[in-house]
């Protein structure tokens, strides 16, 4: 599953096969952006994340990618 608001300041990418559902990432957010829906992490306020990569940082099997704007590649002319 893919989270993206429209502004496209932040995505977050959570494998829903990899995600064993400890909830590690929903702990360590500081801005309660991530919620355990049926045993998987999923999105609840995108608009609130800070792309503080705790949530990807923190997770144990890797299913967790925050993508911000400077992460993203930019075509070279």
């Amino acid at each position: 599953m893919r989270a993206s608001p429209v502004n496209k300041i932040v995505e977050i990418e959570i494998n829903e096969k990899w995600c064993k559902g400890c909830e590690i990432c929903v702990d360590v957010c500081p801005h309660d952006v991530l919620v355990m829906e049926n045993g998987i992490a999923k999105v609840k306020d995108l608009e609130s994340c800070t792309a503080c990569n705790r949530c990807e940082l923190q997770c144990p099997d890797f299913a967790i990618v925050v993508i911000s704007p400077k992460q993203e590649t930019q075509p070279v002319s």
